[in-house]
């Protein structure tokens, strides 16, 4: 199900992470998209991105994410939401991680939205 408007990226990113539907998590990408999977790192493409991603779906838990503010201009826009992951990681730890994602998307020819940028670190991912 492709996204019909900037918000609903947001929402069915949150929808399949908590079904760990990686394949449909990958749908919502940009051929090409870059994520930041950790602070300072990025990786591009959607081979790189299904690996990234990885490590965050094997933290079994509740995936939660608010509501992005969004700074829309044409066919692109910018959002920003707060969003916590807390669950346990294969060795049965503890995991709480956190934070305020700043993601790209763009409206591609069909009508549908895709994120070019997926940041879930927002400033704090940026190396300066």
């Amino acid at each position: 199900m492709p996204a019909q408007t900037p918000q609903e990226v947001h929402q069915l990113f949150a929808k399949y992470f908590s079904a760990q539907d990686v394949d449909a998590i990958i749908s919502l990408y940009e051929p090409e998209a870059t994520l930041v999977p950790q602070p300072g790192q990025t990786v591009s493409g959607h081979a790189a991105i299904r690996e990234a991603l990885g490590g965050f779906l094997a933290i079994k838990g509740e995936f939660n994410l608010q509501p992005p503010a969004v700074i829309r201009s044409k066919d692109i826009a910018l959002l920003y939401a707060d969003w916590t992951l807390t669950g346990t990681d294969p060795d049965g730890n503890l995991v709480e991680l956190s934070g305020q994602t700043s993601d790209v998307v763009c409206r591609q020819s069909e009508g549908s939205w895709l994120m070019a940028i997926d940041n879930p670190y927002g400033g704090a991912g940026v190396a300066v």
